[in-house]
C-alpha cells in the first residue's frame, strides 16, 4: 500500500489562495479608503507624540526599554503615548497587507494596481525602521522628518491605486488644466517638505533634550508661507481653468475641495504661528496636511488624457 506524497508548498499556497473570494473593485476601494484613514491617523498620533514631548517615551527600539517590549509605570504618560503610536503602526501594517491581498486576488489581473499596493505595503516596515532609527539617534530632526514623509508617500500610492481602479475611461483634458494639476502636486509636496523643516527648527522637538536642525525658525516659516501663497495661486488658477474649459465634473469638484482645504490649512497655519504653536492647533494642521496630499493626488489622477 502506498501513500500519496504531501502536496508541495506551492500547491498548498495555491489551495489556500483559491479559498479567498475574488474581490470586486468596490472592495479594493474600501480597503484603499481604510489605508488612507489609518495613515492620516498615524500622522496625527505621531504629531501628538512630538507635541507632548513623548518621542523618547520608549527610549529604545524595537523594544520599549532594554528589558521590556511594553512601557512600565516609571515611564509615565510619555511611554504610554509613544507605545500607543507604535501599536497604531501595526494597525497600519495590517490594513496595508489586507489591501495588498485584495489587490493581488482581484481578477482580471491589474499589474498597475499590484505595483502600487506592493509599494504602499513596503512603505510600512520602511517607516517603522526609520522611526526606530529616529529613536536610536535621539530624535535627529532630519530623520524625524523622513519618518513623517513616508506616510504622505503611502497616501499618494494608495490614492493613485484607487484612481486607477476606475472602470470608466479618463476624460480628455486641456493642456492648461493638466499643467496646473501637475504644478499643484509639486507645490503641495514642496509645502509639506518645507513644513517638516519648519518643525525641525521649532520648539516641538519630541523631547526637551533633542537638538534642532539649526535653521532660523522665523526665516523658514516665512519661506514656507511664501510657498503656500504660491500654491494658493496655482490652485485658484486650476479652479478657474476647470470652470472655463471642457473638464470632467469630478475634476472640477476635486479642484474646489483642494482650494477649500488649502485656505483652511493656511488659516490654521497662521493661527498656530501667531498663538505660540498650541498643540491642538498643530494637530489640526497635521491632519489637514495628510488630507491635502490625498486631494492633490486625486486631482492629479483625474487630470485625464491630453485633449485632441
Amino acid at each position: 500500500m502506498t501513500t500519496e506524497p504531501p502536496p508541495r508548498e506551492a500547491e498548498q499556497v495555491s489551495r489556500f489562495w483559491r479559498l479567498v473570494p475574488e474581490p470586486s473593485l468596490d472592495v479594493v476601494r474600501r480597503w484603499g479608503w481604510a489605508s488612507i484613514a489609518v495613515n492620516i491617523g498615524i500622522v496625527v498620533t505621531g504629531g501628538l507624540v512630538r507635541l507632548t514631548g513623548s518621542g523618547l517615551g520608549c527610549p529604545t527600539w524595537p523594544s520599549c526599554t532594554d528589558d521590556s517590549y511594553v512601557p512600565h509605570a516609571a515611564l509615565g504618560y510619555h511611554g504610554a503615548i509613544e507605545f500607543t503610536n507604535r501599536m497604531l503602526g501595526f494597525v497600519v501594517g495590517v490594513v496595508a497587507i489586507c489591501t495588498w491581498l485584495v489587490v493581488m486576488r482581484y481578477r482580471p489581473v491589474r499589474h498597475d494596481l499590484r505595483r502600487l499596493a506592493t509599494a504602499a505595503a513596503l512603505g510600512v516596515p520602511l517607516q517603522a525602521v526609520i522611526g526606530g532609527i529616529s529613536v536610536l539617534t535621539g530624535l535627529n530632526p532630519w530623520i524625524v522628518s523622513a519618518h513623517f514623509l513616508v506616510s504622505p508617500i503611502i497616501i499618494t500610492l494608495t490614492v493613485s491605486m484607487m484612481r486607477r481602479s476606475r472602470t470608466s475611461p479618463y476624460p480628455h483634458t486641456p493642456p492648461v488644466v493638466r499643467a496646473l494639476a501637475t504644478a499643484s502636486v509639486v507645490a503641495v509636496w514642496l509645502t509639506v517638505a518645507l513644513g517638516t523643516i519648519v518643525t525641525g527648527a521649532g520648539p516641538h522637538s519630541g523631547d526637551p533634550e533633542t537638538g534642532r536642525n539649526g535653521f532660523d525658525p522665523e526665516l523658514v516659516s516665512q519661506l514656507h508661507a511664501d510657498v503656500v501663497f504660491g500654491l494658493l495661486g496655482i490652485t485658484i488658477a486650476l479652479v478657474i481653468a476647470t470652470r472655463v474649459t471642457a473638464t470632467s465634473r469630478t475634476l472640477r469638484k476635486l479642484a474646489a475641495w483642494l482650494l477649500a482645504v488649502e485656505v483652511l490649512q493656511g488659516a490654521v497655519g497662521f493661527t498656530q504661528y501667531f498663538t505660540g504653536l498650541p498643540w491642538g492647533v498643530v494637530l489640526v494642521h497635521m491632519f489637514l496636511a495628510g488630507l491635502l496630499i490625498a486631494l492633490v493626488t486625486a486631482v492629479y489622477g483625474e487630470r485625464g488624457t491630453p485633449a485632441t
